[in-house]
């Protein structure tokens, strides 16, 4: 059954310049130029108090990286997207060692044989996570135009492989128009095959068979559905708010996790409601969340407990702060607060540990990650990275 918040907000949009200032969060098209980059040829009680752990200084480095050794189990892996690098952390301790991979890393995924693939602004980077070392740069068959850096640059944005690890799947943002999907074969780390999406594909996921390739569209309202064998593609839109706004609303989509249990996709929006998916029939329920503040970063463990990122208040006089929401299958919360806007979440094999990114897409992001006890609710602030975005485990076998 279709469950509707108490709440019910308006459509919002960019604000002017003297109050969207005071605003922690918003990922609205603005008429903003992006930096010039070198150019192609259930609530929980208030947090303890917060600490900071300063990166050790680098080790002695591979050829081609800056870093050290191969990662251990629960080795941490971001990308930089202030930067041109990913970065190895240590949960414990910080910063590892980072290896340089293209212009503004936003999306990265890893492999089972230790190939991470990671989306920048200038192709997909294929980074081997033993040696540290970048194998590959893979150039989009996409026109991006200049490469750039910031909230708006073209290039890869979200991006995941296939279960069988034969396909990567990258969504390609195009500035001012719709995106591309781009595919690429791993064994010959070629792009073989292209398809059309909607505007900034935020995140691409894959059904657990591998049958069908989900990209989340921002600016364009929807999740472009993509038939993996034919590369049929279907829109659905997913606008629990409605469009009004267009380009300029801030209330659209950014993450998706595909819940294990049906294959449902899961889009949280605002704090307030989680829109859940049927990928096949289009078929869009909305059910009820509570943390009441803007969400990125979403991701789901086996058992279908579903992570949501609170990057913090549209409306500081109506919403609440940053926040990572853990829900449980049957729909209760734990709200857990942070310290400042964050992007995305991984979570430990054991369940125990959430690892935020302190990067997001906006201003007030920092250089960092939140380590989240989730037992007794104690976060810890590690710096790490430089805005980092993505971030994924190294699980153990």
């Amino acid at each position: 059954m279709t469950k509707i918040p108490r709440t019910s907000r308006t459509a919002r949009v960019l604000l002017p310049a003297a109050v969207a200032g005071v605003l922690l969060s918003g990922c609205a098209q603005a008429d903003e130029a992006p930096a010039a980059a070198p150019s192609r040829s259930a609530s929980a009680a208030p947090a303890p108090a917060a600490t900071v752990t300063p990166p050790p200084s680098a080790g002695t480095a591979e050829p081609g990286a800056r870093g050290g050794a191969k990662p251990a189990a629960g080795t941490l892996l971001v990308s930089d997207f202030g930067s041109d690098t990913v970065t190895f952390v240590d949960p414990a301790r910080g910063a590892t060692g980072s290896v340089k991979v293209g212009t503004a890393p936003y999306g990265l995924a890893l492999g089972a044989d230790g190939r991470a693939w990671v989306a920048t602004a200038e192709g997909v980077a294929v980074v081997d996570t033993d040696s540290r070392r970048r194998l590959a740069l893979v150039p989009y068959r996409t026109d991006t135009g200049p490469v750039t850096t910031g909230e708006y640059r073209g290039g890869g944005m979200g991006i995941a492989l296939s279960p069988d690890g034969k396909r990567v799947y990258v969504g390609v943002n195009v500035p001012g128009g719709n995106g591309a999907l781009e595919v690429i074969d791993t064994a010959s780390v070629k792009v073989v095959d292209v398809v059309g999406v909607g505007r900034r594909p935020f995140d691409v996921d894959v059904s657990r068979d591998g049958s069908a390739v989900y990209a989340t569209n921002h600016d364009s309202f929807d999740v472009t559905v993509v038939d993996a064998d034919s590369l049929d593609a279907r829109r659905v839109e997913v606008a629990p708010y409605g469009t009004e706004g267009g380009l300029g609303s801030w209330l659209k989509p950014h993450y998706t996790a595909v819940r294990p249990s049906d294959g449902k996709l899961l889009l949280p929006f605002e704090g307030e409601r989680l829109a859940v998916v049927d990928p096949a029939t289009g078929r869009v329920e909305i059910e009820e969340m509570t943390a009441n503040t803007h969400q990125h970063g979403a991701a789901v463990t086996a058992d279908g407990t579903l992570y949501a990122v609170g990057t913090g208040p549209i409306d500081p006089s109506e919403d609440r702060g940053p926040s990572l929401t853990v829900r449980s299958p049957g729909g209760g919360e734990r709200v857990y607060p942070l310290d400042g806007p964050h992007e995305d979440v991984a979570v430990s094999k054991d369940g125990r540990t959430a690892y935020v990114t302190g990067g997001f897409t906006r201003d007030g992001y920092w250089d960092g990650i939140s380590v989240v006890d989730l037992g007794s609710g104690e976060v810890k602030r590690l710096a790490a990275g430089s805005r980092p975005l993505g971030v994924v485990v190294f699980q153990e076998p």
